[in-house]
């Protein structure tokens, strides 16, 4: 996002993103061997100096009456602890927010008699219905002007073929985001219910989430048009290289917050195998799992614009998909097919959302939350 080329047009913003993009397009190995050393530096930065105190800190706030063997550290914030200095300079901070959280805001009471409340909620009826009305005529009236901008380029042949290209893209995304879903629950639930192993991973983890795909956009291109390979195939993986962790993450933190006591009892009643899994382990992650899916297929549909159609210098590979066509078309500066590239992905989007994770997500809240 921080080098964006629209037809002959090409907008840039300083940062590691656009000077990945360059060295991308300038072939420079070089360079995406710095670009790795330096996100791996940030990464291990921020997780070391910001997570792991925090996730060590909020360990305090677990409800439950059984200890966990295991409580996450960090290093840091044992230092800030022991630290006679640093403690000093943190206690005055500290005492200005406990201030500040007790200042107690009070809004000016208001003296209008009660007879008068129905003339305001009919006038704030009648004020809702005027906006709604006016939001209603500038919707209308936008959509019809892109409608009339986007006939003069766009025929209804050519909105057939973006729909089809749509159903590619979502079939590619429901089976990565099943096949993602078999491998790291599992995963997941390891990691989180052992706090030792996931402070060792969760560094690893972090780094992958954001190892961009576009640093693989060399091995990916090389390898398919040596092999002769098949894109449609083999530039899938690119989709859920990064929204994959999305669904690692929430299922982390659902094993990590499973309460000890639901633990306990499992384990005095004998409770193993899949028995274990189907009674109390999956329900009891399957919210942040909702959760963590939600995320990784909408990240998957955003990723499918840069994942379907890859380039490595010169040479550009594509793969039959919604995702290809809006970058080719945003590459051709071709605006209306733009527009209605982005419009079929969003209702794609808005429909996945509606008949599958909403559901699912109304189930989990109401079903299936431990607290």
């Amino acid at each position: 996002s921080e080098a964006i080329t629209v037809g002959n047009n090409t907008i840039k913003l300083p940062g590691i993103g656009a000077y990945l993009a360059q060295a991308i397009s300038d072939k420079n190995l070089h360079a995406i061997g710095w670009v790795i050393l330096a996100m791996t530096v940030v990464i291990l930065a921020y997780d070391q100096l910001l997570f792991r105190p925090l996730v060590a800190w909020a360990d305090k706030f677990r409800m439950e009456f059984t200890s966990s063997g295991d409580a996450p550290e960090s290093w840091l914030l044992d230092l800030i602890r022991r630290t006679r200095l640093i403690h000093r300079l943190l206690v005055p901070l500290g005492w200005m927010f406990a201030r500040a959280a007790r200042v107690r805001f009070q809004l000016p009471a208001f003296s209008a008699p009660r007879f008068h409340i129905p003339q305001r909620e009919k006038n704030s009826k009648l004020g809702d219905i005027i906006w709604a009305a006016i939001v209603l005529l500038a919707t209308v009236y936008v959509v019809y002007r892109v409608f009339l901008y986007v006939r003069t380029g766009v025929t209804l042949d050519e909105i057939g073929h973006v729909f089809v290209l749509g159903l590619i893209t979502l079939l590619r995304v429901v089976v990565l985001i099943a096949i993602a879903s078999v491998i790291w629950v599992p995963v997941g639930v390891l990691i989180g219910l052992r706090p030792a192993l996931a402070e060792k991973v969760q560094p690893l983890a972090q780094f992958l989430a954001a190892f961009p795909a576009n640093l693989l956009f060399p091995v990916f291109v090389i390898a398919i048009v040596r092999f002769h390979l098949n894109p449609d195939i083999w530039l899938s993986p690119l989709i859920v290289l990064g929204t994959q962790w999305y669904i690692l993450f929430n299922v982390i933190a659902g094993a990590s917050s499973y309460p000890n006591d639901y633990r306990e009892a499992a384990k005095n009643f004998h409770i193993r195998g899949w028995q274990w899994w189907r009674q109390a382990m999956l329900p009891g992650i399957f919210p942040y799992y909702v959760t963590g899916a939600i995320t990784a297929s909408g990240g998957a549909w955003n990723a499918s614009i840069v994942a379907e159609f890859v380039q490595w210098g010169d040479t550009k590979v594509a793969a039959h998909g919604l995702g290809a066509y809006i970058a080719q078309t945003t590459a051709a500066g071709d605006y209306p097919k733009i527009i209605v590239g982005i419009a079929v992905m969003s209702l794609f989007v808005t429909l996945f959302n509606r008949l599958l994770w909403r559901p699912m997500y109304a189930y989990a809240e109401g079903k299936l939350r431990l607290d």
